[in-house]
């Protein structure tokens, strides 16, 4: 029997009972029914699995790696969070996540006493996180927190499946073909609901729900950043990031990637101007725009003047670590230096994805050897060829993440869209005349959770430099999870209502959990209930009842008093 067959199969729950002694596939139903299917098993869709599972419903969730998790597994991108993440601002759910964490390393590493005894512990004490990890943790700990859905038969998780097409009946979709990157088997889901936890909104095209892509208007939007004619190629630059570590007197070099010489001498064209050549210790401060110039040195204890990039994502610190355990650190390269400008991955033919994939994997392999070879030192040298690239880290043969990190994708034509008037700091300043301190964001009466980062985005493929704007604690409105016709189809990732500019703060680890966990809930109650997810919002009183079990179940839709 094929492998990929073999393991098709068991995935799909169906066994090798239909396997005869001839060594046939004997016929097989190929359809699998379920209260809700989730495309996409990312952070959002496990967290809307998770949801949905613990109210009793029958799911299944579709991933097209063999890791679920996402921005913290197949990607490679530790969290990023706001300054109240180990108090408030965050779901039970991902809470418990972040302690499964720490608690996978205390339990399995060789953490020294003092990291050991440490309540916030940060395994990479890194720049950009209160909570660096490996991806292999990540996904340790969410396999553990949906395990026990799995083992009483509510979760069916079918890896290495992507969505090819999807059936629809009027307002509703009805199925989705599903397909198996290693037996090229199609199996057809059917459910009362759909929701699209994948990385760039892919559900929504087939399924004929109406959503955008790029930069609206200030016309369209009126938002202060927007830009005055709509964009919608403009978007984020995608990231392929990759795992290293250091090997001080060790000669790791890899082989001179194909595209070294053009990404050596590339200028990223775009306005306001880059500072210089991309792969370079030089970039645009993200807010000012100004040259920035950071450090870098490997070294395990290492003193620089300035930041050193080294530990922006450092995934393993050896200092939180027995002696010897580490040789040197770890960490996550997801740098300004390895943004993809020169295309998008979606919304272009199929021939030009896969060119801009594969530049965009040269860029980050450039980069790598860039660092390895020529790369200027502070003691006037050039080059770290002991930096070692760890594939294993990321689960690959080729060494970077499993998949691209996309910031931005399509986005439901929603019920109500979040505008940069609705949480950015300046607009709402504007529009209210307020004081900083008296200023808040918009609070929405069908709010179903918060979040808070800034208006962080990154350089764009239409030739935008960053926009990188003070935002302030906002909500999440359930307005923003119902597209505008379909009824049984909701965003359960980055693919919410919200613009271009408003993305910026609503793509994050913990916004992209509390959308996904909020879908999972709202599809269980609208089943219990027999409701529709857009008659939760018009009807006060169900509204009310909705909100009620959200909190039941550590869903916070405010934030406290407190941290303003």
């Amino acid at each position: 029997m094929d492998k990929g067959r073999r393991i098709f199969l068991k995935q799909a729950g169906l066994g090798l009972s239909a396997w005869a002694l001839t060594g046939r596939l004997r016929p097989v139903s190929r359809e699998i029914h379920a209260d809700v299917a989730i495309i996409g098993g990312g952070v959002g869709g496990c967290a809307a699995a998770l949801a949905a599972a613990r109210r009793g419903l029958r799911v299944v969730m579709t991933e097209e790696t063999d890791w679920i998790g996402g921005q913290l597994t197949q990607q490679g991108v530790p969290p990023d969070e706001h300054a109240w993440i180990e108090q408030v601002g965050a779901t039970r759910a991902y809470r418990a996540f972040r302690r499964g964490v720490r608690a996978f390393y205390r339990e399995t590493y060789p953490l020294n006493e003092a990291a050991r005894l440490r309540w916030n512990l940060n395994p990479g004490s890194c720049g950009v996180s209160r909570i660096c990890h490996e991806p292999r943790v990540a996904l340790a700990v969410l396999e553990r927190m949906l395990a026990p859905h799995v083992s009483s038969g509510r979760l069916t998780i079918l890896r290495n499946t992507h969505p090819v097409s999807a059936s629809v009946s009027g307002d509703r979709v009805e199925a989705v073909q599903i397909r198996h990157a290693l037996s090229g088997d199609e199996t057809t889901l059917t459910a009362s609901y759909f929701l699209d936890a994948t990385e760039d909104g892919a559900l929504l095209p087939m399924t004929g729900t109406e959503y955008v892509t790029g930069a609206e208007s200030q016309a369209q939007t009126g938002e202060l950043h927007a830009p005055a004619v709509a964009q919608p190629a403009n978007m984020q630059a995608v990231t392929w990031c990759f795992a290293i570590d250091y090997r001080d007197g060790e000669d790791h070099t890899i082989d001179k990637p194909a595209a070294y010489d053009f990404w050596r001498d590339h200028v990223p064209p775009m306005t306001p101007a880059w500072p210089g050549k991309l792969l370079s210790w030089t970039y645009a401060n993200p807010i000012t725009l100004e040259p920035r110039t950071l450090a870098f040195d490997p070294r395990p204890g290492a003193q620089t003047e300035g930041f050193n990039l080294w530990i922006y994502r450092r995934l393993i610190d050896p200092a939180n670590f027995e002696p010897g355990a580490y040789t040197g650190g770890i960490s996550l390269i997801n740098w300004p230096q390895n943004d993809y400008m020169l295309g998008n991955l979606f919304e272009v033919e199929d021939d030009e994805a896969a060119r801009h994939r594969e530049q965009a994997m040269e860029l980050s392999l450039s980069l790598l050897y860039w660092m390895q070879t020529e790369a200027p030192r502070a003691d006037g040298g050039t080059g770290w060829p002991g930096l070692r690239l760890r594939a294993d880290v990321m689960g690959t043969r080729h060494g970077l993440a499993k998949r691209p990190y996309i910031r931005e994708a399509r986005r439901i034509k929603a019920v109500f869209t979040v505008l940069e008037q609705h949480v950015g700091l300046e607009a709402r300043q504007r529009a209210t005349g307020l004081p900083r301190d008296e200023l808040r964001a918009v609070s929405f009466s069908d709010a179903v959770g918060v979040g808070s980062y800034r208006i962080d985005l990154h350089p764009s493929t239409g030739g935008d430099n960053y926009i990188d704007v003070a935002s302030l604690p906002f909500e999440i409105p359930l307005g923003a999870l119902l597209p505008e016709r379909v009824d049984n189809l909701l965003p359960a990732c980055k693919n919410l209502g919200v613009t271009h500019i408003t993305n910026g703060c609503y793509r994050l680890h913990p916004v992209e959990w509390n959308v996904g966990e909020a879908a999972g809930a709202l599809v269980a109650f609208c089943v219990k209930q027999n409701h529709l997810p857009r008659h939760v919002r018009e009807n006060e009183t169900v509204l009310v009842d909705f909100q009620r079990q959200l909190q039941r179940q550590g869903i916070a839709y405010r934030w406290p008093a407190s941290i303003y």
